[in-house]
């Protein structure tokens, strides 16, 4: 059987083989563009029983188009599925049965390409051309994901984390379809990236921290000047931004891992007591001493107490196991692929890891809530959740602010008619 499937009965006769278990990957029409806005050109499938791949063709200038819902058909028949790169592989598919994300074990490969490749993405006349692989050789596709195969399949049988397989693809898929609207002139006064009217985001987990990095198209999310008034590009779909913030987040998770209990509701009041400042001081001091080091002047506090010991404890367990394994996620934080460590910055890891995998849990809840709603979640920061609210829908709010409280977490909310919320 020739490698290209583009007719239907070629199709069946690669359903006939009865292959359980594939590498797959999607091609799309180009990989510059988000995954929520273009549509698949290929899909290659290497079949683990199988000496090649192949390659289902969906639309693309050299070969016939197959009706993609045969190709679900195709890939549903599968046991199990790797990918590099779940989240990204839900933008295409939504597959019931169990896929495996082989970038959990290998979070630092680049994905093969060829000299094609970068020849068609070089030429000006092709620059801004967003079907790009519709015309770039299936061979050359081919080549690319054969080398991609060959790389990863080493990873196939690496244990897989439960949470950063199933969990995290789907908040962050979630959140990244909705995308963002924005004012077209506003958005390319400040960010130079052309004019549009809606822009989306791209979470990527696989970093050091385990804390997720969000950029798309050159802008970083996760970083957006809020004095130059280059928020008020972002506006909403339906009526207004509601943000909703978690108050002290990471004092808080500290306060729970070391048992301590704030004599008020407000933290950073609490703080302000103790250390003899206003309050405005008092936040800033403990973040200095959270991710810097408790200073000697506080260092008899029992809640900097209870942390120096945690802190301690932690650095005895990761140097005398060789690793620490976080709350929720059970991700490892292991010795041997961390450089530079001391024992604060094993301590903020450890934070950074409790505030996403919590977050994650908290996205869940949120997302069953909204999920049949013309209210949207459309962007996340690490303690900030922005939501594109229909007034119609106010009493979301409400019930969206008592899962944060389930989880014993104080909120502030925002409310705009942009991003800039002044």
């Amino acid at each position: 059987m020739f490698y290209i499937v583009e007719t239907k009965r070629q199709l069946n006769e690669f359903n006939k083989k009865g292959y359980k278990e594939a590498y797959i990957e999607v091609i799309p029409y180009s990989d510059k563009t988000h995954p929520t806005i273009t549509d698949a050109s290929l899909v290659y499938i290497r079949p683990f029983e199988s000496t090649k791949g192949y390659i289902l063709t969906i639309d693309h200038s050299e070969a016939m188009s197959l009706n993609n819902e045969y190709i679900e058909e195709s890939i549903n028949k599968f046991d199990k599925l790797y990918v590099w790169g779940r989240k990204e592989f839900r933008h295409f598919y939504w597959w019931t049965n169990e896929v495996i994300d082989l970038s959990l074990a290998a979070p630092n490969y680049e994905k093969e390409t060829t000299q094609t490749h970068k020849l068609f993405n070089h030429y000006k006349r092709y620059k801004n051309k967003t079907d790009i692989n519709r015309i770039i050789p299936i061979v050359k596709h081919y080549e690319a994901c054969e080398k991609n195969y060959n790389n990863l399949k080493q990873y196939k049988d690496e244990p897989v984390n439960k949470f950063y397989n199933q969990s995290i693809p789907m908040v962050f898929q979630f959140i990244e379809k909705s995308g963002i609207r924005v004012d077209p002139q506003l958005f390319e006064d400040y960010f130079d990236c052309g004019s549009t009217d809606r822009i989306y985001t791209q979470y990527n987990f696989n970093t050091t921290t385990t804390r997720p990095s969000n950029r798309f198209g050159g802008i970083n999310f996760a970083a957006l000047n809020k004095e130059n008034g280059c928020r008020k590009a972002f506006i909403p779909e339906n009526d207004r931004f509601v943000e909703i913030d978690i108050s002290a987040y990471h004092p808080t998770l500290a306060a729970h891992l070391v048992g301590y209990k704030f004599d008020t509701d407000d933290i950073h009041a609490s703080f302000a007591k103790m250390y003899k400042v206003d309050y405005k001081k008092a936040k800033e001091l403990t973040f200095k001493q959270l991710y810097g080091g408790v200073f000697k002047q506080y260092k008899d506090l029992e809640f900097f107490q209870k942390i120096q010991k945690y802190v301690d404890e932690l650095w005895k367990k990761f140097n005398t196991e060789g690793y620490i394994e976080c709350m929720i996620s059970k991700h490892r934080f292991e010795k041997d692929k961390l450089d530079n460590m001391n024992p604060q910055k094993l301590f903020n890891y450890l934070l950074q890891n409790l505030e996403t995998s919590l977050n994650v849990r908290i996205l869940k809840h949120i997302i069953k809530r909204i999920i049949a709603k013309k209210s949207k979640l459309v962007l996340y920061t690490y303690d900030a959740f922005l939501f594109d609210l229909a007034d119609d829908e106010e009493y979301l709010i409400e019930d969206i602010k008592n899962i944060f409280k389930r989880y014993g977490l104080k909120v502030k909310l925002k409310h705009g008619t942009n991003y800039d919320f002044e």
